[in-house]
């Protein structure tokens, strides 16, 4: 049975950097026997709530519970009437009768948080506009294979200043690593406690790893880009960072937009790795969750 002290993996500061450090070791792991995975969770469900379209959200979580012994129930937000009459508790003690957990991709943040506040089972953030913590822990596990330690890191963010950037900046005070922030100057207010600057090169600086996303998230379709043309990522950026940076996006990318061909078609491109590590770190972040119920991190 579920603990009444459900394990919610919403925000990482919520986490902590200790309990972090042991997901992130547990990913590795899961990682080296991919292709023997332990049936951690045979006859455990995990319900998966979309209001946003996903490739590696829903693949990943969906194929990591599956390798781990358990299964899945897919739903858009309308299927369960978030948008409906029934109460945001009374969908979430409902919830927590039928399944083991709940993974939600949706735009408001405070929805899921109440939803996990009435709820006896532990809640995953897969997306919010506020925050992308499961993203960034295939990041950090990315950095970690190619680099070594993440203390000490340097990582210069470009473009938006957005939930993932937002992420970072989180992680980054966990995991003790600096961030700079390429962003328009109407965003810098949003970054009080790391360099924000308009200066592209700049943030490059001796850097580790240079990291963007799309400027265009879903639901901001018709948004203006012109203020983040500066910010886009190219090959020159890398004269300024140190011989060994990476270059990270989430995807999807949008080639030729916030960053150029030239530097997705390089060695310095780890995308395909950090999409990969979703699963891996989905597979961890399961496990995290779901370690009440006599599942072994």
């Amino acid at each position: 049975m579920a603990s009444t002290s459900p394990a919610h993996f919403l925000d990482l500061p919520d986490v902590g950097a200790d309990e972090l450090k042991a997901i992130l070791k547990s990913a590795h792991e899961m990682k080296r026997v991919k292709f023997t995975p332990p049936q951690h969770f045979s006859g455990m469900s995990l319900a998966m709530i979309f209001d946003k379209k996903s490739t590696r959200t829903r693949i990943s979580f969906e194929v990591a519970m599956k390798q781990l012994g358990g299964h899945t129930i897919v739903m858009n937000a309308e299927e369960i009437q978030l948008s409906g009459a029934e109460s945001l508790e009374d969908t979430g003690k409902v919830l927590s009768r039928f399944v083991d957990a709940v993974m939600i991709r949706m735009s408001n943040h405070d929805i899921l948080s109440e939803l996990a506040s009435h709820s006896t089972i532990p809640f995953i953030n897969g997306l919010t506009d506020h925050s992308h913590p499961c993203q960034i822990m295939a990041d950090l596990m990315t950095v970690e294979e190619k680099l070594g330690d993440l203390s000490g890191r340097k990582v210069a963010w470009y473009g938006d200043y957005n939930n993932v950037a937002r992420t970072w900046g989180q992680a980054a005070k966990l995991f003790d690593f600096d961030m700079a922030f390429a962003v328009p100057e109407d965003q810098h207010a949003d970054i009080t406690d790391f360099t924000a600057t308009c200066n592209a090169k700049l943030a490059a600086q001796d850097a580790d790893i240079l990291v963007t996303d799309t400027w265009v998230s879903m639901g901001q379709e018709g948004k203006g880009t012109e203020k983040f043309e500066p910010f886009k990522v190219t090959g020159d950026l890398f004269s300024a960072a140190k011989d060994h940076a990476i270059f990270m996006h989430c995807m999807p990318v949008h080639r030729g937009h916030e960053v150029s061909d030239d530097v997705l078609s390089s060695a310095k491109s780890v995308i395909y790795d950090e999409a990969e590590n979703r699963l891996h770190a989905q597979k961890a972040i399961l496990m995290w969750c779901l370690k009440d119920t006599n599942v072994k991190v």
